[in-house]
């Protein structure tokens, strides 16, 4: 749906966006993950044609990206919402379909489908100021998604909702990935991504440091430790034990094949094996190692 080649973007002596490439499947939930100030909403607002690269190229689903023609196609919410405060919420989620190309007739008929669904149609004549800032992020959820988007970009969305409004956003945005929609999400907190997201590019001061299917990334940097817990004392002297926390017994091992060592010494031991699994990294926990490794990698070059 979405392929981006070298883009570029500067602001002054500041490089936003570093010679970023990313590919972004059909129907997929794509995380753009990184810390502040790393570039995200940067390079979101050229993927929107909020501004131009000053380098690069950006193809929609097949083809070059014009303005024009495709940007109709896309739902940006952007972290800095963007609603009218004294304005009617009915009116304003209205206005902002039928600038998205929905004749009126159109454009209630969705309005209504979303209000009800997730439970806004009582807030019709109320005004955006009168709405705290979780009520407001699902108004805005509602006019990104209206026009039904071939490409749904949601930057920071569970900011301000509580816990069971963010499950209902979750919920929505699996179930329009389910129908086709490709969604690019973009956060700081890894641990959503974790939830939500098929693949992810990490970004770091403009550049792309890390990307691919999560569960490829974990398997990639694990380190072979695992987790038993099982009743009774363990004499286990063949890996490289770590710690205990009761009958919880944390290992790391040389290779995978080790660890049916262990397994086995319980099963000669007669010991109830309780559970037993290998310990991945985080997103976070993955993000923090490679920028150190990049932070090296620049200083070592000075």
């Amino acid at each position: 749906m979405l392929d981006i080649q070298h883009l570029k973007k500067y602001y002054a002596t500041q490089k936003a966006v570093d010679d970023v490439s990313l590919r972004v499947r059909k129907g997929s939930i794509f995380g753009l993950l990184g810390p502040n100030g790393a570039g995200k909403s940067s390079l979101l607002r050229m993927v929107t044609g909020i501004t131009m690269p000053d380098e690069g190229k950006i193809l929609f689903d097949g083809e070059d990206f014009v303005l024009d023609k495709h940007s109709r196609h896309i739902g940006y919410m952007p972290e800095e919402r963007g609603l009218y405060k004294k304005m009617k919420i009915g009116e304003q989620a209205l206005y902002l379909a039928q600038l998205k190309g929905l004749s009126k007739t159109e454009a209630l008929e969705n309005i209504r489908y979303w209000f009800n669904k997730l439970d806004m149609h009582s807030w019709w004549n109320k005004k955006v100021e009168d709405l705290s800032k979780g009520m407001s992020q699902k108004l805005q959820f509602v006019t990104t998604v209206v026009h039904h988007p071939k490409l749904l970009i949601l930057d920071e969305p569970f900011s301000g909702l509580d816990p069971v409004n963010s499950e209902v956003i979750k919920d929505e945005i699996h179930e329009l990935a389910n129908k086709g929609t490709t969604i690019i999400f973009s956060t700081h907190r890894m641990e959503q991504v974790e939830e939500i997201c098929e693949e992810i590019a990490l970004i770091h001061q403009g550049k792309v440091v890390l990307g691919g299917a999560v569960s490829e990334i974990k398997q990639r940097f694990k380190e072979n430790l695992y987790q038993l817990q099982v009743d009774g004392e363990i004499q286990y002297a063949a890996a490289q034990y770590l710690q205990r926390e009761g009958n919880q017994y944390t290992y790391k091992f040389q290779s995978e094949d080790e660890s049916r060592g262990l397994l086995q010494y319980c099963l000669d031991q007669r010991l109830p094996i309780r559970s037993f699994h290998e310990i991945l990294p985080t997103l976070n926990q993955i993000f923090i190692r490679q920028v150190e490794g990049e932070a090296a990698r620049i200083f070592d070059t000075k």
